[in-house]
């Protein structure tokens, strides 16, 4: 596994096709995180970085057009509008506010990828993660999938490996569990994903029970948090 993995942000308050849109797309190559408001959207913005915004334009509170406004002053991240409306006006408005393409509800998740894959090939490639990741006295070399530590090299399984090289190319991004489980092919689902993690702690943590590097956020998924 060597590629980068575009990260993408869906926001739609639709509790249903947000798990779907997050499920299809993680199966489709994608790493994805949700929020099901703008609120939770901008919370997400601060602290990470997306390739692609997915938002779905009528939304209780603040709605798609007045988030993409407020998002375009001081962002240039693509967004692609989901919206109910089929009318012209409003397809335009939402271009005018910033959206780089839209999709009318219902659509085909077929035709989603497509679009998506259609824009990031029209933006600049975000910078690629480090080739080698530092975790105190730990290095990993993602190209190669070797860990080393204080300059000796680490025994990895092959599921460790895949594991520390999806988190290692896409530092400070929360992966849930069945991401993880997409993107490595853990045999025994989400169980497996959290032994595989506690085995990299002890190799990469002073202190395995209190991880500095390869951190649990409740709920939600584990995170990998380099030097």
């Amino acid at each position: 596994m060597t590629q980068d993995f575009s990260h993408i942000l869906v926001v739609d308050d639709d509790d249903r096709l947000r798990e779907l849109l997050r499920k299809y797309l993680s199966e489709n190559g994608f790493l994805v995180a949700t929020a099901p408001d703008a609120q939770d959207a901008r919370a997400k913005l601060e602290g990470l970085t997306f390739d692609l915004i997915i938002l779905d334009l009528m939304m209780p509170g603040e709605n798609g057009f007045d988030f993409a406004r407020s998002l375009r002053q001081k962002s240039t991240v693509p967004v692609l509008m989901l919206t109910a409306m089929g009318e012209a006006e409003e397809r335009i408005r939402g271009l005018e506010c910033g959206a780089d393409d839209y999709l009318t509800k219902p659509f085909e998740p077929r035709e989603l990828v497509l679009r998506i894959n259609s824009i990031l090939r029209r933006v600049p490639a975000a910078a690629p993660a480090p080739e080698t990741i530092r975790m105190g006295d730990a290095t990993f070399d993602r190209t190669h999938g070797v860990l080393a530590r204080a300059g000796k090299r680490v025994h990895l399984t092959s599921l460790e490996q895949a594991l520390l090289t999806v988190f290692a190319e896409a530092p400070g991004v929360i992966l849930g569990r069945e991401e993880l489980i997409v993107h490595t092919a853990a045999d025994a689902g989400g169980r497996a994903v959290d032994v595989q993690v506690t085995r990299l702690r002890r190799k990469i943590e002073d202190d395995p029970r209190a991880p500095r590097y390869l951190q649990t956020v409740r709920g939600r998924g584990y995170v990998l948090k380099p030097d």
